[in-house]
């Protein structure tokens, strides 16, 4: 695992690079083994964390706007009110990770590994979730997850659910009814859920 006083003084020069001071380098922690560590409130824009070892690493309100985190391994990380905007977490692995109330506006999810992730009142809007695996995560309902690029999967996933709901509304149950069964049937692995029509 990285030392955390190397890691402390990438921090420092991160910082001046940001802010264009003398001495300024930007972070470069590309493959870094950052296992557990403490980066609550870490300014970590624009850093390279290609393929780093992020796995249970604290990142509560760190700021990761167009952070590279390509390939990074972000299993049970805690992103709780992260800054994630314009992030490229394309193939990053997030099972089981909280991204609570996490900013991911624009950010590239595509193809990443999100199962189990917790993503309560996570901002997705126009993230793009093409291919990304969301199974037995927390779905944000709510308008923050407004415009997420689909490669059709979370569409299929989420009807899916909503086929089973038991409706009261006569016209609303109508045209779930109406949703293909391949949809219906297609996410659930239990062998004791029943098909539906």
């Amino acid at each position: 695992m990285m030392d955390k006083e190397d890691l402390e003084k990438i921090l420092v020069k991160h910082k001046k690079w940001l802010n264009n001071k003398a001495g300024g380098e930007r972070a470069d922690l590309q493959r870094a083994d950052l296992r557990y560590a403490d980066l609550r409130d870490a300014d970590l824009q624009r850093a390279n964390l290609r393929h780093a070892n992020l796995q249970r690493a604290d990142l509560r309100h760190a700021n990761l706007r167009y952070a590279d985190l390509r390939d990074a391994d972000l299993r049970y990380a805690n992103l709780r009110h992260a800054n994630l905007q314009r992030a490229d977490l394309q193939r990053a692995d997030l099972q089981g990770a909280d991204l609570q109330d996490a900013n991911l506006r624009h950010a590239n999810l595509q193809r990443a590994d999100l199962q189990r992730a917790d993503l309560q009142g996570a901002d997705l809007q126009d993230a793009n979730l093409r291919y990304a695996d969301l199974d037995f995560s927390c779905f944000p309902l709510w308008c923050g997850s407004f415009d997420i690029i689909d490669d059709g999967h979370i569409a299929k996933q989420l009807l899916s659910h909503v086929a089973r709901l038991d409706i009261r509304d006569e016209k609303l149950a109508k045209w779930v009814k109406s949703i293909p069964k391949e949809y219906k049937n297609e996410f659930c692995s239990r062998h004791d859920i029943k098909e539906i029509d």
